[in-house]
C-alpha cells in the first residue's frame, strides 16, 4: 500500500495544480468550441490544442527513450480493434452533453470546486451513468452487441494497433517503427504548434498560454509517473496482492470513468481499497479549484434558475456519463491524453465531440431565435449550416 499512496500523492499534487490553474485561466474546452462557433474566436481552442501538442511531444519523446509505453495504457487507446461506432456515437453524445451541462468533465469539477451546485449535480448524474456503463450489463446490451461486429480488428490485417505510426509502418515497412513513432509525433506536434503561434496573437494572452502548458505538461507527467519506474513498482506490487486493487495501470488524466469510480469509493464508505488514480485526480482537481476560488474570492454558490435549467443539466449529465464512457474519454481523456498516444480512435473521438457540441450550440441558437420551432427543425437547419445535409432540407431561415 505504501507505493500506492506515494504514487497517488504525486497524482493528487498534479490534480490540485490542474484545478487551481484551470480555474485561474478559465481553460474550458466547451467554452473554446463556443467561442469558435459563436464569435469566431479561436484563442481558447488554440490553448486546448496547445495542451494536446505538448502532450503528443512529451509522450513521443519519452516513449522513444523507453521511459514509458503508452501501448500498455489501462484505457486501450491503441487497441487493435477500431471501435469507430463507439468513438463517433460516444463523442457526439458527449459533445451534446457538455453543451447542455455547461461544461466538459474537467470544467464540471472546476465549477463544483467554485461553489456551483448545478455542476455538482451533473457530476453525480454523470457518475451514476458511468457506473451504469461500467458495472452493469447496460453497455453490453445496448451498445456492444451491435458495435462489436462492425468494428474491424486491425491485427487481422497485420496492423499491430491503431496508432498512426503503426498504421503508417504497415504501408512503409522499410522504416524503423520506433523512429517512425518519434518522427510522426514530432511532426504532428510541430505542425500544431506552428499553426497556434504563427499569427502571434495567441502569445498576447498569458492565461491561454499558461493553461495550455499546464494541462499538456500534467498529462505527460501522469503518463511518466504511472508508466515509469514508480508506476511499474505500483503495478507489480498490486499484481502480488491477494485481492488486487482496481484502477491500477499505466494511465493519464481522464474524468468520466473516474466519476463512476468515485461513486463506488463513496458507496464503500471511502474504503481506501477503492481509492484509484481517477478518484484521486478528480478530488484533487476540485480541491485545487476550490482553493483558487477562495484566494481570488470568486467562490459563489449557484443553483438552478428554473425547471428547464434543471432538466437541461440532467440531460447533459446523462449524455456526458454515457457518451464519455462509450467514447473511452472526454475532452481531456481523449482530447489530450488519448491524442497524445496518436491513436486513430482518439482523433475520431475528438472530432466527434467538437461536431456534437457545435451542432448542439447551433440548435440552441435557433431555439432561442425561433421560440416556437421544434427540435428537429433546429437540428435540420443546424446540419444544413454545417453543410452536413443539403440546404434544401433547411427548415428555418439563416440569421
Amino acid at each position: 500500500m505504501e507505493i500506492t499512496f506515494k504514487l497517488l500523492t504525486y497524482i493528487g499534487l498534479l490534480g490540485f495544480i490542474l484545478g487551481f490553474v484551470v480555474n485561474k485561466t478559465n481553460f474550458c474546452t466547451m467554452g473554446a468550441i463556443s467561442d469558435w462557433v459563436n464569435i469566431g474566436d479561436l484563442s481558447r481552442f488554440k490553448s486546448w490544442m496547445f495542451a494536446a501538442a505538448i502532450a503528443i511531444l512529451g509522450v513521443s519523446l519519452f516513449e522513444y527513450l523507453n521511459f514509458i509505453d503508452a501501448s500498455q495504457s489501462r484505457i486501450p487507446y491503441r487497441s487493435s480493434i477500431l471501435f469507430w461506432p463507439r468513438y463517433i456515437l460516444g463523442g457526439l453524445m458527449f459533445g451534446f452533453g457538455m453543451t447542455y451541462a455547461s461544461g466538459c468533465g474537467n470544467k464540471i469539477l472546476i465549477r463544483a470546486g467554485g461553489g456551483n451546485i448545478k455542476s455538482l449535480f451533473v457530476l453525480i448524474v454523470a457518475g451514476l451513468m458511468a457506473y451504469l456503463m461500467t458495472r452493469t450489463d447496460f453497455y453490453g446490451l445496448v451498445f456492444h452487441s451491435w458495435m462489436s461486429p462492425i468494428s474491424p480488428d486491425l491485427a487481422k490485417l497485420g496492423i499491430e494497433d491503431q496508432s498512426l505510426p503503426i498504421i503508417l509502418a504497415f504501408f512503409f515497412s522499410s522504416f524503423d517503427v520506433e523512429i517512425l513513432k518519434l518522427i510522426v509525433g514530432l511532426l504532428i506536434a510541430s505542425i500544431m504548434i506552428f499553426q497556434i503561434f504563427k499569427s502571434g496573437v495567441f502569445l498576447k494572452n498569458v492565461d491561454n498560454v499558461l493553461s495550455g502548458i499546464t494541462v499538456g505538461t500534467i498529462v505527460v507527467l501522469a503518463w511518466l509517473i504511472t508508466g515509469g519506474s514508480l508506476g511499474q513498482e505500483w503495478i507489480e506490487a498490486n499484481d502480488f496482492m491477494d485481492t488486487p486493487m482496481p484502477g491500477v495501470g499505466v494511465q493519464s488524466f481522464t474524468f468520466i470513468n473516474p466519476m463512476g469510480e468515485t461513486i463506488i469509493f463513496l458507496g464503500n464508505s471511502a474504503d481506501l481499497y477503492y481509492l484509484t488514480f481517477g478518484v484521486t485526480a478528480l478530488v484533487a482537481v476540485i480541491l485545487g479549484s476550490f482553493s483558487y476560488s477562495l484566494i481570488s474570492k470568486s467562490f459563489r454558490v449557484e443553483w438552478f434558475v428554473s425547471k428547464e435549467d434543471f432538466s437541461r443539466h440532467l440531460l447533459g449529465g446523462i449524455l456526458i456519463g454515457i457518451g464519455g464512457v462509450l467514447s473511452l474519454g472526454c475532452t481531456i481523456g481523449q482530447g489530450v491524453s488519448g491524442v497524445s498516444t496518436l491513436a486513430l480512435g482518439s482523433f475520431i473521438t475528438l472530432i466527434s465531440i467538437i461536431l456534437g457540441a457545435t451542432i448542439a450550440m447551433k440548435i440552441e441558437y435557433y431555439n432561442a431565435i425561433y421560440e416556437d420551432c421544434s427540435f428537429f427543425d433546429s437540428l435540420r437547419t443546424s446540419l444544413a449550416d454545417l453543410n452536413l445535409i443539403p440546404n434544401k432540407f433547411r427548415a428555418l431561415d439563416k440569421i
